[in-house]
């Protein structure tokens, strides 16, 4: 038994309201909205724990451990971490190129393979081995190490890059210094943003506890255990490992409550907390290469993209605006978001995109229910039910109780 004080989430989560003041209204948005940016954005960053034997640290509270998070204020560190996202999607071929064309194409990408917004949804599936280096809000950067290329992104003052050197492409974007710092908060890509993310979900429906210690990149650190009380989540447990020293998160891990392995297992195999070098953030576009110049708006930054702003960009609090007819039935991890699509369902016929109907449809599950019909998608962390009449109800629950909650709105 570790020898740490297990502090039951009550108090714990109520106490977390001062630190993140957001949290409450944050939490009663689309499923608890902490876990779906995990799993649509999911940079996770990983290996596993080390089994060098557990540090022998002092004794610290839920509560403490929260609190030194919050005060944590790493500005320069530089690492290298590895990204593993197992959703338990099914295997679509040529189907997921073909959609990030399409949605390039609509606006989502400025139409080059540099474009961040793009080729970062990448992150979302597999394995991943990423470079990180901070120096200050002002100066960041990431590498996607991939077979044979590279491709970065770059914040350096007002000037943002992104160069795919496979295709030597470069995207080049110039933002206000708020609006690049928010640009860099819009892809979590280190255990720290994860777990300010799924510190909002903490309400009085969740568990916090300290669970002993571990070694991470070489660091000592205290495990913080996250999980819902109530069944139904189709989240397990979220595990953090927590720098004794500095209150960073160096590891994050999402178990999902099937079992099986992480579905988002995230931390640096390699971390130093002494300042970068200048010259890493400095880039100057290869000869030769493609340069894509991102749109400006009237004062200089980059225009908003869809109704939230840039892409994957958007306050909690406004999930939802332009979604006519979203509401939420249930509270925390067990909370169900609902649309109504105004539609008919699920597409079927040839008026409907050939055999699109027969294809989505090959993918998810029949059920019935007072509610009507409808077809269930699953992955091992977010379910959807659509009805037969066009509504939607998405949430991180199980199949069963996405059904009571169409079946509790009818």
């Amino acid at each position: 038994m570790a020898p740490y004080e297990s502090d039951d989430s009550t108090t714990a989560a109520a106490e977390v309201d001062d630190r993140y003041p957001r949290r409450r209204k944050a939490a009663r948005y689309a499923v608890p909205v902490a876990v779906v940016g995990v799993a649509a954005a999911t940079l996770g960053l990983v290996p596993a724990l080390a089994d060098s034997g557990d540090p022998d640290l002092p004794k610290i509270s839920a509560q403490q451990l929260i609190e030194k998070i919050a005060a944590s204020d790493v500005q320069q560190l530089s690492g290298t971490v590895k990204i593993s996202t197992d959703l338990g999607l099914p295997d679509l071929g040529g189907l997921e190129s073909s959609l990030a064309s399409g949605a390039m194409e609509s606006g989502k990408g400025d139409g080059s393979s540099a474009d961040p917004s793009a080729k970062l949804t990448e992150l979302a599936t597999g394995t991943h081995t990423v470079r990180v280096a901070a120096d200050g809000p002002d100066r960041q950067k990431l590498s996607l190490l991939e077979s044979g290329s590279e491709y970065s992104v770059i914040h350096n003052g007002k000037d943002v890059w992104g160069y795919d050197s496979k295709s030597n492409e470069v995207y080049h974007a110039t933002e206000s210094g708020k609006a690049a710092a928010d640009k860099e908060r819009d892809v979590p890509a280190t255990p720290k943003d994860l777990t300010e993310e799924a510190l909002k979900a903490v309400d009085d429906t969740t568990s916090v506890t300290v669970d002993g210690t571990a070694q991470v990149a070489g660091r000592d650190a205290y495990r913080l255990v996250i999980k819902p009380k109530d069944s139904g989540s189709t989240v397990g447990q979220i595990t953090v490992a927590v720098d004794s020293k500095t209150g960073l998160p160096l590891k994050f891990t999402l178990t999902p409550s099937s079992g099986g392995a992480a579905v988002v297992d995230a931390g640096f195999t390699q971390v130093s907390f002494a300042d970068p070098a200048a010259s890493t953030f400095d880039f100057t576009p290869p000869k030769g290469a493609k340069v894509t110049e991102g749109e400006k708006g009237e004062k200089g930054e980059i225009p908003e993209k869809g109704a939230h702003g840039p892409a994957g960009a958007r306050p909690e609090e406004d999930l939802g605006k332009g979604l006519d007819g979203l509401k939420v039935i249930g509270q925390g991890w067990n909370s169900v978001a609902v649309l109504d699509t105004g539609g008919q369902g699920m597409p079927s016929g040839s008026e409907a995109g050939g055999d699109l109907g027969g294809f989505l449809g090959s993918l998810g599950d029949k059920v019935t229910g007072k509610f009507g019909s409808g077809t269930v998608f699953s992955t091992r962390l977010v379910n959807a039910l659509m009805t037969d009449d066009g509504k939607v109800y998405v949430g991180a629950v199980d199949k069963a109780a996405l059904v009571k909650a169409a079946d509790a709105g009818r």
